[in-house]
């Protein structure tokens, strides 16, 4: 525990309240309060229009006939060494160029980078988004595709990597239960 962030010290009975949980907690997650339930719901609907995760991706791909098309923006240096069976390789500064020839704008696209620390799927989705295209991110990026167990493609030929315990613990059973 952060020293600075201790427990409330104030003295206490057994009839007395429990601090509150709102603007003066002493808890660090509760410092700022929740925000009212209809305006969290309306942000967190927002944030899943915009994201969704390398389980979901798979999940879809594995129907053979996902509803969106999967854009890879890394380099081609990047796809060699690896990427996402069925996905589109589309470089980030590619896209002015060559969105249109390689997507189809009647269906949605879900880009992806390296993963978590890399902002590159982001800018994609910018610049795919500012030309007309509906987009998501796929959070994790290949990184993440890759820890969780899911085969990928390279130059050399397919891969399928085990799982990392940390990113797929419940791989066996096929879903997290999220």
């Amino acid at each position: 525990m952060n020293q600075q962030l201790s427990a409330d010290t104030r003295p206490t009975s057994p009839t007395s309240p429990a601090p509150a949980a709102t603007g003066d907690s002493p808890s660090a997650v509760l410092a700022v309060p929740p925000a009212p339930p209809a305006e969290a719901a309306a942000l967190l609907r927002a944030a899943l229009a915009r994201h969704t995760d390398v389980s979901d991706v798979a999940a879809d791909l594995a129907t053979g006939a996902p509803a969106f098309t999967l854009v890879d923006s890394r380099s081609t240096a990047a796809w060699d060494q690896g990427h996402v069976p069925g996905a589109v390789h589309l470089p980030t500064a590619s896209i002015p160029a060559l969105a249109d020839r390689l997507l189809d704008r009647a269906r949605p696209v879900v880009t992806y980078c390296w993963g978590p620390g890399c902002d590159g799927a982001t800018r994609a989705a910018l610049a795919l988004a500012e030309q007309g295209f509906r987009v998501k991110e796929m959070l994790g990026g290949f990184e993440y595709w890759v820890r969780e167990g899911f085969a990928y493609d390279t130059a050399d030929g397919p891969r399928t990597p085990a799982p990392d315990p940390l990113t797929a613990p419940l791989r066996a059973a096929d879903d997290c239960g999220c």
